[in-house]
């Protein structure tokens, strides 16, 4: 049960679509349920009950489709007006993946599966606390993606016994190291988006600083499209929103990735860029310790400490030996990390709660 559809790359929901595939890959029924509107309450007068009607003979004509992410032709992309049960397939499990949708998970019939609810948000940026909180406590078996998730979730009430953490993975037949670790001096890639907790002022607050001790320093960041901001310095080169392949060429092309986030349930692009062969200077944003530990596989620094983030960020540039070292050894240590081996750990995860629901 995904939140909403989007027509942009979001993080939680790719994570979602590469978990679709794998499991129907692997034989399973896979349903992906995408709302038109999160509410439980039916239209309030005839304009708005006609306006519910007509979107959804559009989507039925003409459905939506999600073009930024191979999606695998058994999985049933089903897009509908609400979460209501109504418009929910019966099955032998049903996930939450955000707490906007844990409410309706929670309330469901039994014929639409066991419940269980992969928590992907964090507090203050994807929820208000006490709601984030109120649902974890909820009688969902929980799968966390990354350690820092997990401490969140019991601390807050959740009893380890309906916890698991299965950090996610990285694709490595498509984020794959292409051009080698000998790459053009002062090359830097960064993720560029509006939230809150991407804290990109911060980024290129430190890439500033970087290039005034640097004046050769070259950027990239990539993200969201639309027209540049006056946040962005000329110098750094805008992509927008790029294509997968033209994701792995930039991650190929540069040395250093740079994430500035405040915080990360995992944090995807840390990851990738690693699997692409570049060293890592990143705040320690919570999700990205499964794979980024100072000094062995990345540089961290606190988060909303853009001096701090620079001041990594120029050792990788002094130091050719340093940034090579991480390099190696984050593109090593990244291997491990892989959507066959969450979606298996996963898989098991289900068959075992599906089966004690059925023996009670």
């Amino acid at each position: 049960m995904l939140p909403s559809f989007s027509e942009v790359p979001i993080g939680g929901y790719r994570v979602v679509y590469e978990y679709a595939n794998r499991l129907a890959s692997k034989g399973h029924r896979v349903s992906v349920v995408h709302p038109r509107r999160l509410t439980l309450s039916p239209p309030k007068n005839l304009y708005r009950w006609m306006r519910r009607r007509a979107a959804r003979i559009l989507d039925l004509l003409f459905p939506p489709g999600v073009d930024w992410q191979p999606i695998d032709r058994r999985v049933s992309m089903l897009y509908v007006p609400d979460l209501r049960a109504r418009w929910v397939p019966d099955g032998d499990a049903v996930f939450a993946t955000a707490w906007q949708t844990a409410g309706y998970v929670v309330e469901y019939p039994q014929s639409k599966g066991q419940k269980f609810y992969l928590v992907q948000d964090f507090d203050p940026w994807l929820g208000p606390k006490d709601q984030l909180e109120t649902t974890w406590r909820w009688p969902l078996k929980k799968v966390t993606d990354s350690r820092w998730l997990y401490d969140r979730v019991c601390s807050a009430g959740a009893s380890r016994n309906d916890v698991i953490n299965i950090p996610i993975g990285v694709d490595h037949q498509r984020f794959r190291l292409i051009t080698g670790t000998v790459r053009l001096p002062g090359t830097i890639a960064m993720f560029y988006g509006s939230p809150g907790y991407k804290a990109v002022q911060d980024g290129v607050d430190a890439l500033r600083m970087v290039k005034a001790r640097f004046p050769d320093l070259s950027a990239t960041v990539f993200g969201e499209k639309g027209p540049r901001t006056d946040m962005i310095p000329s110098w750094i080169v805008h992509r927008g929103r790029v294509s997968e392949s033209q994701l792995v060429r930039i991650y190929n092309e540069s040395r250093i990735f740079v994430c500035s986030s405040a915080a990360e349930g995992f944090a995807l692009p840390p990851a990738e860029a690693m699997a692409c062969g570049c060293a890592v200077a990143s705040t320690d944003c919570g999700g990205n310790r499964e794979y980024a530990e100072h000094e062995v596989t990345a540089l961290l620094s606190p988060p909303r400490d853009p001096e701090a983030l620079a001041g990594n960020i120029a050792r990788l540039l002094e130091d050719d030996g340093l940034r090579l070292r991480l390099a190696k050894a984050g593109h090593e240590r990244i291997q491990s990390f892989t959507w066959e081996r969450s979606t298996d750990q996963l898989e098991q995860f289900v068959r075992l709660h599906v089966v004690k629901a059925g023996e009670n």
